[in-house]
C-alpha cells in the first residue's frame, strides 16, 4: 500500500510538472496593453500633425501650442490636436525628444482630418520623399481636408505629393533654390514668412512657424482671437507687419 502511495505521488508530481511547462509564461514584454487614443470633441476641427523620426521640434511644437490653446477661447470652433505617424512606437525628433504618436496612419482607423500640419523633418529632402506610404497618406487626407499646412521643408512633402501644382508656396530660406531645382514648374516665393494659396499654407519654418499658425487662427477666428492667442505665448502679433503672400 505504501509503495502504491509513493508511486501515485510521483505520478501526480510528474503530471503537474508537465502541465506547468506546457503553460506559456506571460512576461511584461509580451503582455497586451490597450492603446489609449486621444479624446476628440465632436464640435472641433481635427488637426493632425504628421510626425516621423527626425522631425524638428520647433516646427512641431510652435503650431501645436497655438492650435491647442484654442480650446481655452470661448465662442469659437476650437481644435482637437493630435499626432499621426506610421508606427505605434515612439518617434525621436531631430533634437532627441521621444514622442508616442496618437494614431498610426497605417493601421488605425483615423478620424476625419480637417487640418493636416506637416512639420519639417531631417530627411524631407531625400529619403522621406521616397516613402510612398507616407505620400499616399498625405494625398488621401488632402481630398477632404480644409487646410494643409507645412513648415520649413515640409513643403517638399506637399510638392512631392503633387499638392502644390499651380499653387504659390515657400519653404526654408536656404532651401528655396533646392526646391526650385527639384520642382521647376512650381511658383516658389522667397523673402516671405508664409504663403496662403487656396487651402495650402506653406511656411519658412523655424520660430516663424508661430506666425503661420497665428495667421490661420486669424483667418478662421478673427484678429481678436489671434491676438489673444499670441499674447498667451508672449508673441507680438500684427499681420500687417508680417511678410507674407495671401492669394486665397
Amino acid at each position: 500500500m505504501r509503495k502504491i502511495l509513493i508511486l501515485l505521488a510521483i505520478f501526480v508530481g510528474f503530471s503537474c510538472t508537465n502541465r506547468v511547462r506546457k503553460t506559456p509564461i506571460k512576461s511584461e514584454e509580451n503582455s497586451f496593453v490597450k492603446k489609449q487614443l486621444p479624446r476628440l470633441e465632436s464640435n472641433r476641427y481635427n488637426v493632425a500633425f504628421l510626425i516621423m523620426n527626425g522631425t524638428y521640434n520647433t516646427e512641431l511644437t510652435a503650431p501645436y501650442d497655438i492650435f491647442q490653446h484654442t480650446i481655452f477661447r470661448e465662442n469659437i470652433k476650437a481644435m482637437n490636436v493630435f499626432t499621426v505617424a506610421n508606427t505605434d512606437n515612439p518617434i525621436t525628433t531631430f533634437e532627441g525628444m521621444r514622442i508616442l504618436p496618437d494614431f498610426n496612419y497605417v493601421n488605425d482607423s483615423l478620424p476625419k482630418i480637417d487640418i493636416l500640419v506637416v512639420p519639417s523633418a531631417e530627411h524631407h529632402l531625400d529619403t522621406d520623399l521616397e516613402d510612398e506610404v507616407m505620400l499616399n497618406f498625405v494625398k488621401k487626407v488632402n481630398k477632404d481636408a480644409e487646410f494643409i499646412t507645412s513648415h520649413c521643408d515640409g513643403a517638399f512633402v506637399l510638392a512631392e505629393a503633387g499638392l502644390l501644382k499651380n499653387k504659390v508656396s515657400t519653404t526654408f530660406p536656404t532651401d528655396i533654390e533646392k526646391m526650385r531645382k527639384r520642382y521647376p514648374n512650381l511658383d516658389i516665393r522667397e523673402d516671405v514668412l508664409f504663403v496662403h494659396d487656396g487651402k495650402y499654407i506653406t511656411s519658412a519654418g523655424g520660430a516663424k512657424s508661430f506666425e503661420a499658425a497665428l495667421y490661420l487662427c486669424e483667418y478662421l477666428y478673427g484678429k481678436n482671437i489671434a491676438e489673444s492667442l499670441s499674447a498667451g505665448l508672449v508673441i507680438d502679433w500684427d499681420l500687417a507687419n508680417v511678410a507674407h503672400v495671401a492669394i486665397k
